[in-house]
């Protein structure tokens, strides 16, 4: 006989709260629109190449299998590894910091459940800070002693 907890439904996965393939494509595709039109982002945006396609379609693979869905990163590519695949790129403190802006705006744009978006954010800003791999520039007060 099976047990109550056995037959209880499972929580819905982040994947599956954001609306599935559609929900992550377009959160995705909003978070390269603003990377795109914001002035605030222009870090960010400088570190990825002329046209978005190969990034949009990375980072919707990646966060299908990040958030409990397909693994459609893996299958193509294998483990992520994402810190070893982002070292060629200058990140501190202030990448991190659009980066996260930007997904934040791309939520709130996206009228995700601001539950959702908050313990999603906090997700993403551990791996997000876990890709620095520079040091930050000193301060300008730093820099006058």
């Amino acid at each position: 006989m099976a047990s109550d907890e056995a037959d209880a439904p499972a929580d819905p996965t982040p994947f599956e709260r954001l609306g599935g393939e559609p929900g992550v494509r377009a959160l995705v595709d909003r978070f390269y629109d603003l990377m795109d039109l914001e002035p605030t982002f222009a870090g960010i945006r400088a570190l990825h190449p002329g046209t978005l396609e190969g990034s949009r379609d990375k980072l919707f693979w990646f966060l299908c299998g990040w958030l409990g869905g397909p693994n459609h990163y893996i299958e193509r590519f294998g483990h992520p590894m994402l810190r070893a695949r982002h070292l060629p790129y200058a990140i501190a403190s202030a990448e991190r910091d659009q980066w996260m802006a930007c997904m934040m705006m791309a939520m709130e744009d996206l009228a995700v459940d601001p539950a959702l978006a908050q313990r999603l954010a906090e997700s993403l800003y551990g791996t997000a800070d876990w890709m620095r791999n520079r040091r930050d520039p000193p301060r300008q007060e730093e820099q006058a002693q």
